[in-house]
């Protein structure tokens, strides 16, 4: 019974892979659950896993380039299992999914996307994330033309159609990718890419990104990779519509300082950073502010129960943000232990999306690298991040003397739909309370 192989959903916002490499080879016997290929999602490089017992019989997807979720990869099948049913014209090309869709035989082949849901798909909605992420039900897979055709108009979301008009794009042209094919609002907003790749149902990858980096005259243009489009997106997302204000504070980082001098002390296993002492003071403030441990949901405000902190980690790829769940219930050894691995496993891209979704706040610390204050972008749908600058000595007038002392300065942004400018000063009091004061942070 042949299996197809599809372009899986391995991430909650995961809307197209890139395939890095296959790893099995035309002809190689699979039983389910060998890994066939490395797939580059929009955070982390993941394993495609087999679905099915057989024979890699035919290899459609091409390595570098990149798919929706649901396009058709692969087929395996018995040896001699007839298949020229399933791959139909698409062979030899990065098919896509309406070739994959009209090619396949109702019965009874299994479709590896639609038979089986991937892990990382199961956890995307549970409790415990409380991210506001929407995640994906199952593998989508787009409607054909004709089955648009037959429905006679496209379905979509009152906000798609909003949007749609205030950018003058013909709905029935931009592809939907919610549940049944519904137009939804991040199809209008990636609609001028998809015109630009050829417009609905275009069967070849996405022709915007080059698979080669030109190295003649005066510049390289760069391949944009699946992380840095996210990037792009979710920060898009930020700027403009979210209506952000600042609050800068200075601490006093001295007892801090002395702090993580006595821990070095007691050996590697009790050294903790800067970053850390931050993170837990952030947390337990956010406990104690639950008016800023929330998110902006369009029509409602969401306070959360528990405190998720994110921490962000440069990558070459860009930005990644693992997660620090119940960070408020944790010691600040633990939290410094898991921000290394956490740091660790970001930087070889080994983060599976249950560590780096789910967060109600961030923090981003620039301060290693010898950056004294910055503003960060908030990372919607949370309602502020905390931008981290170094640990500088700097003089200061304490007792009406002027003295040396160790400062970092902080920068919140702030989400005004959320957050109201003194909410977010009592929040940051809050903060710098724990921080000045690190035995809090013990108790």
């Amino acid at each position: 019974m042949a299996t197809k192989v599809v372009m899986e959903a391995l991430s909650p916002t995961m809307e197209e892979g890139r395939l890095v490499k296959w790893l099995m080879n035309e002809g190689d016997a699979v039983k389910t659950g060998d890994v066939l290929a490395e797939v580059e999602t929009d955070k982390a490089i993941m394993e495609l896993v087999a679905r099915g017992d057989g024979v890699l019989r035919k290899q459609l997807g091409v390595e570098g380039d990149a798919s929706p979720v649901g396009t058709l990869l692969a087929v395996i099948a018995g040896a001699d299992e007839d298949i020229d049913a399933l791959i139909g014209g698409a062979a030899g090309a990065g098919t896509s999914e309406a070739a994959g869709a009209t090619a396949m035989p109702e019965t009874p082949e299994q479709s590896q996307g639609d038979a089986s849901t991937p892990p990382q798909e199961k956890n995307a909605g549970q409790p415990a994330s409380g991210t506001g992420e929407r995640p994906l039900s199952a593998t989508p897979v787009p409607q054909s033309e004709s089955s648009r055709a037959a429905q006679g108009r496209q379905r979509s979301s009152p906000l798609a159609r909003r949007l749609a008009s205030e950018r003058g794009l013909e709905i029935g042209t931009v592809r939907g990718s919610g549940p049944g094919g519904r137009v939804i609002k991040r199809d209008i907003e990636n609609a001028p890419a998809a015109a630009a790749a050829g417009g609905v149902g275009a069967k070849s990858p996405d022709p915007a990104i080059p698979r080669l980096i030109s190295r003649d005259g005066d510049y390289q243009d760069i391949p944009l990779t699946q992380i840095r489009k996210t990037i792009a997106r979710r920060l898009s997302e930020s700027i403009g519509p979210v209506p952000t204000f600042y609050l800068t504070a200075e601490f006093d980082a001295e007892r801090a300082a002395d702090m993580r001098g006595q821990l070095k002390e007691l050996g590697a296993d009790y050294k903790v950073s800067f970053n850390d002492i931050v993170i837990k003071a952030v947390a337990g403030a956010l406990a104690e502010h639950p008016e800023v441990n929330a998110h902006w949901m369009g029509d409602s405000i969401r306070h959360f129960n528990r405190v998720h902190v994110a921490m962000a980690v440069a990558i070459p790829e860009g930005l990644i943000t693992p997660v620090i769940f119940d960070a408020d219930q944790k010691t600040l050894r633990e939290i410094s232990a898991e921000a290394r691995q956490l740091a660790d496993r970001a930087k070889q891209r080994k983060l599976t999306p249950e560590q780096y979704t789910g967060s109600t706040f961030s923090v981003s610390n620039l301060g290693m690298l010898g950056i004294e204050a910055f503003t960060a972008i908030i990372n919607p749908p949370e309602a502020g991040i905390l931008a981290v600058g170094a640990v500088e000595a700097r003089p200061v007038v304490v007792d009406d003397q002027i003295v040396i002392r160790q400062r970092m300065r902080v920068t919140m942004s702030c989400d005004h739909r959320v957050i109201d400018g003194a909410t977010g000063a009592r929040f940051l009091q809050t903060v710098k309370r724990g921080f000045e004061n690190p035995l809090l942070l013990m108790l």
